[in-house]
């Protein structure tokens, strides 16, 4: 095990068609959104390893000798990660003080790091120091991803550190990707940092962070699609808050309710997930304005089977309005009840188009992005290759 600087980066996470239903056994689609999280690992001789994430105003350090008595007693293997080490996990509590009851996102974001870290590096003879300094452009809270780009890179970083991936070579202001074999093992070990601080997270947006593109998840079963193109969007968090676990709650309670109401519904949204899916692989080919149509067409109609399910929001409706109004197509992305939605941009759609929806969505508050999604996954960056903005952030700690 060497020194080593690098800088990686993992895509943020949308959900395409097909949110609320997958989890009654349907179709859902996942999207890479070319908003990423950038890690810095820069090595150090100081014996203290440190954890900078400006975006929310964690920066911690260890005396990298006060972390050896947590270690596990011996490395755990990457093929049977099939949950936490409860022990490791309560060591972790202890020695941070950190409690589980209203854990936030600065405690959970400090734990998957040990956690990741002593777990990778529990067989090394001496623990690494070094300083790991993060930069997103994701939003936290928002449904996009943010934790399991971070987890991404996390375990990107420490793999390659460890020896356990290559380093794959990047030419001056280039990136590079890991081999299958090699993100398979990245992906695992960020499913475990999800643990951390979800519990029992689907995996799906770990996945979509390691590999990028659009991956299709039916039945805990994650599927990467071959050769589907890069689209333009308008994401757009409206920032209203809300509860995954109450939404879900709320669509599960309505389908006991009126059980031969919702499940057309739910088929019905199924089949916009499969008919989405052959629309972008045929576009793969040769992406026509007929496909636009269709993949516009089949937004508006999961919208609308979103509000019936019960999970809409006015501010969703507003978004939905103010768009449509200038001749584009949104839906909700994620958990709805707030949080965010995707508009679909042609590849001809006029920019005073577009600054104009812009400017009246952030007049009601909202924050948007011009972004694209089906982006590649976790890549490993020359300096040359970073955001100069993200680069100033990375160089600052």
């Amino acid at each position: 095990m060497s020194p080593v600087f690098l800088i990686v980066s993992a895509p943020g996470k949308a959900i395409l068609h097909g949110e609320h239903a997958v989890v009654h056994g349907k179709v859902a689609l996942a999207v890479s959104v070319n908003l990423r999280t950038y890690l810095r690992l820069q090595p150090s001789s100081s014996g203290i390893l440190r954890l900078h994430l400006p975006n929310i105003e964690v920066f911690a350090s260890w005396d990298v000798s006060t972390l050896l008595p947590l270690r596990l007693p011996r490395a755990a293997d990457p093929r049977d990660l099939n949950k936490l080490d409860l022990a490791l996990f309560q060591r972790l509590h202890d020695f941070t003080g950190f409690t589980d009851e209203a854990p936030d996102t600065h405690s959970m974001a400090v734990l998957a790091f040990l956690y990741i870290y002593l777990s990778i590096f529990a067989e090394s003879r001496e623990l690494p120091a070094f300083t790991v300094t993060v930069c997103s452009e994701l939003p936290t809270g928002a449904g996009l991803g943010s934790s399991a780009a971070f987890s991404v890179c996390l375990s990107a970083a420490m793999l390659s550190v460890q020896g356990a991936i290559s380093l794959p070579p990047v030419h001056p202001e280039s990136t590079a990707r890991w081999r299958k074999e090699e993100l398979e093992l990245i992906n695992i070990w960020a499913f475990q940092g999800e643990r951390v601080i979800h519990g029992t997270p689907s995996g799906v947006d770990n996945a979509v962070g390691t590999w990028g593109g659009i991956l299709r998840y039916c039945a805990g079963n994650i599927t990467p699609l071959s050769r589907v193109p890069m689209l333009r969007i308008l994401l757009t968090n409206t920032k209203i808050p809300r509860s995954t676990k109450l939404l879900v709650a709320g669509v599960r309670d309505k389908i006991k309710k009126f059980p031969s109401i919702m499940a057309p519904v739910l088929d019905s949204i199924d089949g916009i997930s499969i008919t989405c899916e052959q629309t972008l692989q045929e576009m793969a080919n040769d992406a026509t304005p007929e496909h636009y149509s269709v993949l516009e067409e089949l937004m508006d109609i999961n919208q609308h089977h979103l509000n019936v399910v019960g999970v809409g929001h006015a501010s969703l409706d507003h978004l939905c309005r103010v768009t449509l109004a200038r001749g584009l197509h949104s839906k909700l992305t994620g958990a709805g009840g707030g949080g965010c939605g995707i508009t679909l941009l042609r590849p001809d759609t006029d920019s005073l188009v577009l600054q104009s929806v812009t400017r009246e969505l952030r007049d009601c508050g909202y924050d948007c992005w011009e972004t694209s999604i089906g982006v590649p996954g976790v890549q490993l960056h020359s300096a040359s290759s970073v955001k100069g903005d993200v680069l100033s952030v990375l160089n600052s700690y």
